[in-house]
């Protein structure tokens, strides 16, 4: 396939496209490369794929694993306080004993480890992901990457949207069993439930569909807090004071979404 040529900038700059710098160039490319050179003086190559491969893996990292450690703690904590909270409420001789873990279970499977973990995460992420494009924007550094012939918006955004939609079902399932795990430890370590009671109710009627149900809730929930964020983050303008206006936008919006997808996902899901 002959290589294409695209005018970037009046006569100053040009794009080669279909072309594949790994392997030799043949005659005839090399020839149509040497006279757009002497046209345009300044050429690009752009590899947008290859420059997506590179940060998708930095992005899984900075999004998803350095996310665990406040993961961890919230869901630890919610699901110990929700099992106390549970047993104290439901002091009845007509409740089984077991019925403090089946409460915790499905609380957590329905809504806390979906959408109260990615309201939270929303604050983080969204955040993040804002402020880290707001200040590149606000510096200029994206009109450097486009005068560079790079796609800034494949190099900065799409792999932060897809890293986070990757690993958001991964810290769903590990909320989960952290969350369980912690009401679990009110068992242990207090006489407010026994173990035994507790393992039974987290066992007794489960439903795998709930699982099903969250996953589906944290892939849309995810596209939503990197996109919104990504979003306010590009288009940022004015000084530093913006930067801040658009990680606030990012959040508050993207928290607005998240749950008015929640409601239109469970009516759409468990009606």
């Amino acid at each position: 396939m002959a290589i294409s040529i695209f005018r970037v900038t009046g006569n100053f700059m040009a794009e080669i496209g279909d072309v594949d710098l790994s392997k030799p160039l043949s005659e005839v490319d090399r020839e149509a490369i040497k006279a757009a050179f002497l046209r345009y003086s300044v050429l690009v190559f752009p590899d947008r794929w290859r420059m997506f491969f590179r940060q998708f893996p930095k992005e899984l990292e900075k999004l998803g694993l350095q996310s665990l450690p406040i993961v961890v703690i919230i869901s630890v904590f919610i699901g110990a306080i929700m099992t106390i909270q549970t047993k104290l409420n439901t002091e009845n001789p007509m409740l089984p004993a077991y019925s403090t873990g089946l409460v915790t279970r499905d609380t957590l499977l329905l809504e806390f480890s979906s959408t109260i973990l990615c309201l939270i995460l929303a604050g983080k992420i969204g955040s993040n992901i804002a402020s880290e494009i707001g200040t590149m924007r606000i510096t200029e550094q994206i009109d450097a990457l486009e005068i560079m012939g790079v796609n800034s918006a494949n190099y900065l955004i799409l792999p932060k949207i897809v890293a986070f939609v990757v690993m958001m079902p991964f810290l769903v399932i590990f909320s989960m069993a952290v969350g369980l795990f912690g009401g679990y430890c009110v068992g242990m370590f207090t006489d407010i439930i026994t173990t035994a009671d507790y393992l039974l109710g987290i066992q007794y009627a489960f439903i795998p569909y709930y699982v099903f149900y969250s996953l589906v809730k944290s892939l849309v929930f995810a596209f939503l807090i990197s996109s919104v964020a990504a979003y306010y983050g590009y288009y940022a303008n004015g000084g530093a004071l913006d930067v801040g206006k658009a990680s606030t936008n990012a959040v508050v919006n993207g928290s607005i979404l998240i749950l008015f997808f929640n409601l239109l996902i469970t009516n759409i899901m468990l009606n």
